[in-house]
């Protein structure tokens, strides 16, 4: 009977220390995370701001991370090598992320010597967010959502600019192209520009559209230099779009840091999606230390004000870059695998890919979930399966999860699944 009575007397005692603690608080023990420090890249975009801000507002620190760093990289070509190198080799141990970049380091496919570094994504970082921008010289064509007015003034030697071949900005361009009948590969010339400099390629006048992350469409058209077309949630909307990523090596070693990381993270995704924080985050990424742009660049479109450039301008929340709000942050497996779906369409990895596999071994969606209790996220604001479920575009085309090979049928441009 007394040790009944010590252990019902134990119980009590630890249930009453976490009614007392708060939600989300770092808990000593069997959660301690193995190791104080991670390294982690970002590029200077708008959607590496719940890394940013973990870092800024010491939330990697509430959860037992006070090391962390997260450190700038020049391109996505820097950004994978430094993944290949690790942070044990003075590289990084994770990254925010083009989401097919995971994948394709993964499979090697992006790699020196085609060496595969195992990865694992544990959460989408946002939805949204993206633009499609086209030179002023092209203004008066008028294209918009709809790329075809551009038909009349491209030519093969035209220059359309994304950031890592086969990332989202690469098949976001892409597909608004192609749905007006423009072919990627042979009526344009595509070439890849770092993030950072696409403004400034644009402005010595030999670019003639880019697809980019905030700021810099916004930037582009407060320097005049040319106009938004399209956002991209207006091509598919609430679409993913980055993710939070680490070497598979680091989440085998170090389970309990990931878990606090990808806490951490998710913390930091809520923060940024409450509207009385805009302005602050804006202020914090146009630092210096971090974008080096004027906030007034980064905040009207967070806010979903957007400026096209072309004398548009609306107020549209659902067109916003988006971090928790409608499972902002949750890895669907259904939308990784329309990320590889796309790569096949343009042949950037092998049409037998077994697809969904290769994202059985990548999406970590129940490390999302562990990750999520620890930071005392409400089980009613936890997706209830990994499926967002068939997806539809703005040209009508309907991606269908279980059935990726109608959608790929479907598409009239492409290099894989039956196309020229």
């Amino acid at each position: 009977m007394n040790r009944r009575a010590a252990i019902l007397s134990t119980t009590a005692l630890l249930a009453a220390a976490r009614a007392a603690a708060p939600r989300g608080a770092f808990a000593q023990g069997a959660t301690t995370p193995e190791v104080r420090k991670a390294t982690l890249g970002y590029i200077a975009l708008t959607d590496s701001a719940p890394l940013i801000i973990a870092k800024e507002k010491g939330i990697f620190a509430k959860y037992g991370m006070p090391d962390v760093e997260v450190s700038k990289q020049a391109s996505w070509g820097a950004t994978r090598d430094n993944l290949v190198l690790g942070g044990g080799a003075g590289g990084i141990d994770g990254a925010h992320l083009l989401t097919p970049m995971a994948y394709m380091i993964h499979t090697g496919r992006i790699v020196q010597n085609n060496q595969p570094v195992p990865m694992a994504i544990l959460a989408r970082l946002n939805t949204n967010g993206q633009g499609i921008s086209v030179a002023a010289k092209h203004a008066a064509l008028g294209a918009k959502l709809d790329a075809s007015p551009l038909r009349r003034a491209l030519t093969p030697e035209s220059k359309v600019a994304m950031t890592f071949r086969g990332g989202t900005h690469d098949l976001w361009i892409r597909y608004w192209m192609a749905a007006a009948g423009i072919d990627p590969d042979r009526d344009v010339s595509t070439i890849v520009v770092p993030p950072p400099q696409m403004v400034a390629n644009m402005r010595v006048g030999t670019m003639d559209a880019f697809c980019v992350g905030e700021p810099w469409n916004a930037q582009l058209v407060a320097q005049r230099l040319g106009y938004t077309a399209a956002i991209t949630g207006e091509i598919w909307k609430n679409h993913p779009e980055k993710a939070f990523a680490l070497r598979a090596s680091f989440v085998e070693q170090n389970p309990n840091a990931t878990q606090a990381l990808t806490a951490a993270v998710l913390e930091a995704a809520q923060w940024c999606d409450v509207p009385g924080n805009k302005a602050e985050m804006a202020s914090i990424l146009g630092r210096r230390a971090w974008f080096n742009v004027p906030a007034s660049d980064i905040q009207p479109r967070l806010q979903g004000i957007v400026d096209y450039g072309d004398g548009r301008t609306v107020t549209n929340l659902d067109l916003t870059m988006k971090f928790w709000r409608d499972h902002a942050s949750y890895p669907f497996q259904s939308h990784d695998l329309w990320f590889l779906t796309e790569n096949i369409r343009w042949g950037v990895i092998p049409a037998d890919t077994d697809t969904r596999a290769l994202v059985a071994q990548v999406n970590k969606e129940q490390l999302w979930r562990q990750a999520a209790e620890r930071a005392g996220v409400a089980a009613s604001a936890t997706p209830t399966g990994t499926s967002r479920g068939t997806e539809t575009f703005f040209d009508g085309k309907v991606f269908d999860p279980e059935n990726p090979s109608a959608y790929l049928a479907s598409l009239s441009i492409k290099r894989s699944g039956g196309g020229a």
